[in-house]
C-alpha cells in the first residue's frame, strides 16, 4: 500500500514478488504520475496495480499489507485489513525482523543524515580495526533500499540505518530497535502527521523505548548533550540495567580531528561528534577518525557548495525542511547572509525562524506556500526597519534571479528552505538541482 512517487514503496514490492506472492500494488495516485516508478518494477511479471484509487475488497480479501511509511497508521483500510485477519507490516519490520548484524539506527529533528553518512564512513574507514566485513548504508538515505541488501548481509556486518518518525512508528508494532541507537535533537516537525509535538517525540523515543535490555551485551544508547529534551531521555534511560548510555557534545570533537573537518557550523561539529560516539562502541579509535574524515565530502542539498558566482557564494540546502533544520544553516556562516526559503506548509511555527532572518541576514527572498507567513514572523521580529530586505519570488529561477540582483561580491547566498517542497517541487532532491541549475545560468 504506497508505491509512491518516490519509489517508497519500490523495494516492498520486489521483496513480496521474490518470495513468490501474488502482489497487488495500489496506490491513490494516478497511472501517469506513477510513471517512472511502475517502469522499475515492469520486468516483474505477475504484480497486479490497482492505481488512481484504493479498492477496499483488496484489504477485505488479502494475507498481508506492507503499508508504506507515509499511509497514516490510523487509515480506515488497514483497520478494515487487520479486522479481515491480514498481518500488517512494512518494509523497515520485515528488515528488522530478517537483518543477521548488528544495527546503528540514527533519528531525530535534524542532522540524522549527515550523522548518519558520517557514521558509515568512520566504520568504513575503521572496518578492520572493528572486525566488520562489510558496512551498509541504508534506511532513508544510502543507494540500498533495506530489503534489497537482505540477502547479502552477514552477521559480521554493521547496517546504519537513518529512521524517520513514521519507520519507527511501524517498529514499535513489532517491539524491535537497533542494537545501537541514537538521536541528533528533537524539535518540531511533522505536525501534520503527528497532531502534536509529543506524539511526534513519542514516535522518536521508540528508538531507545524498543532496544533489548540485555546485560551480557547491553544496548548502546547514545543522547545529545546539548538538546534539553534527549539529554533528559539520557537521565531515565541511564538508570536501566542491560543500557550503555551515552552524550556527544560538539566540544567532544578534539582539534586534530576538527582541523581536518570540511563542513561548516557547530552543528556539523555535532553531528560528527555523534558519530565518533558510535564508532568508539566499536573501538575505532581517533588516528583512524582524523585520518578519513578529509575526504568525507558531506551530503548533497545539505549546506552544499554550488557555484562562486561574481564573488558571491552560494549553497543548497534543500535538505532543511524544517525551521530549525534551516536556522542550523544559517548559523554555519559568518559571511553577509541571503536566503531563499519557503515552501509546503507542514503546519510548523516560524518565530524563531523569523527572528534568526531578522538578526543575521541581509535579505530574505520568499516563495511558496508559507511564503507570507514567513515574511510575518520576519516582520514581527524585526529591529531595523531597513534589514533585512524582503523580496517575493513565484519560481526558483525568479528566486536565484532576485538573490543575484542584490547580493554583493564576498556575501553568501543560501537557499534553506525551512518547508517541504511539495507545493513546487516532486521532492526535496527536485527542488535543490533546480536551485543548482538555476545558479549555474547565471551570467558569469
Amino acid at each position: 500500500m504506497g508505491l509512491g512517487r518516490f519509489g517508497g514503496g519500490l523495494d516492498s514490492a520486489r521483496f513480496a514478488h521474490s518470495t513468490g506472492a501474488r502482489v497487488t500494488v495500489t496506490d491513490s495516485a494516478s497511472e501517469e504520475s506513477l510513471a517512472p516508478v511502475l517502469k522499475e518494477l515492469a520486468p516483474l511479471a505477475g504484480i497486479q496495480y490497482h492505481l488512481g484509487g484504493h479498492r477496499e475488497e483488496d484489504f477485505r480479501n488479502c494475507d498481508a499489507v506492507i503499508v508504506n511509511p507515509a499511509v497514516p497508521p490510523e487509515s480506515d483500510l488497514l483497520r478494515t485489513a487487520a479486522a479481515a485477519g491480514a498481518l500488517l507490516t512494512s518494509q523497515v519490520e520485515i528488515f528488522f525482523q530478517l537483518c543477521p548484524a548488528r544495527s546503528v539506527g540514527i533519528t531525530g529533528a535534524n542532522g540524522k543524515s549527515t550523522t548518519t553518512a558520517l557514521t558509515a564512513h568512520l566504520l568504513n574507514a575503521g572496518r578492520r580495526q572493528a572486525r566488520i566485513r562489510q558496512v551498509w548504508l541504508s534506511g532513508n538515505i544510502g543507494n540500498r533500499p533495506l530489503l534489497e541488501i537482505l540477502n547479502q548481509i552477514d552477521p559480521k556486518d554493521v547496517a546504519v540505518l537513518e529512521l524517520s518518525s513514521f519507520q519507527l512508528e511501524q517498529l514499535a508494532r513489532v517491539g524491535r530497535a537497533p542494537d545501537v541507537a541514537l538521536i541528533t535533537n528533537i524539535t518540531p516537525n511533522h505536525l501534520d502527521r503527528h497532531g502534536t509535538f509529543q506524539a511526534y517525540c513519542d514516535a522518536k523515543e521508540t528508538i531507545f523505548r524498543r532496544q533489548r535490555l540485555d546485560a551480557a551485551s547491553p544496548a548502546v544508547s547514545i543522547f545529545n548533550a546539548e538538546d534539553p529534551i534527549t539529554s533528559g531521555w539520557f537521565e531515565r534511560y541511564a538508570a536501566q540495567d542491560g543500557r550503555t548510555c551515552l552524550m556527544f557534545h560538539h566540544t567532544h570533537v578534539p582539534p586534530a580531528v576538527a582541523a581536518n573537518f570540511k563542513l561548516p557550523g557547530n552543528a556539523n561539529l555535532s553531528n560528527l561528534a555523534a558519530a565518533m560516539a558510535v564508532a568508539r562502541q566499536f573501538s575505532i579509535d581517533q588516528n583512524t577518525v582524523a585520518a578519513c574524515i578529509a575526504d568525507f565530502k558531506g551530503l548533497e542539498h545539505r549546506l552544499e557548495f554550488v557555484a562562486r558566482v561574481r564573488g558571491v557564494d552560494w549553497y543548497n540546502d534543500s535538505i532543511a525542511t524544517t525551521p530549525p533544520s534551516a536556522i542550523v544553516g544559517i548559523d554555519a556562516f559568518q559571511a553577509p547572509r541571503i536566503i531563499i526559503a519557503g515552501g509546503y506548509d507542514k503546519k510548523l511555527p516560524f518565530d524563531e525562524f523569523g527572528r534568526k532572518i531578522a538578526e543575521q541576514t541581509e535579505a530574505a527572498v520568499l516563495l511558496g506556500a508559507t511564503a507570507r507567513k514567513i515574511a510575518a514572523a520576519v516582520e514581527t521580529a524585526r529591529i531595523d526597519p531597513t534589514r533585512p530586505e524582503l523580496f517575493f519570488a513565484a519560481s526558483m529561477h525568479e528566486a536565484v534571479e532576485k538573490a543575484a540582483e542584490i547580493a554583493k561580491p564576498g556575501s553568501v547566498v543560501l537557499m534553506s528552505p525551512a518547508c517541504a517542497s511539495y507545493d513546487m517541487f516532486t521532492n526535496y532532491k527536485h527542488r535543490g538541482d533546480v536551485f543548482a541549475t538555476c545558479v549555474r545560468e547565471l551570467p558569469s
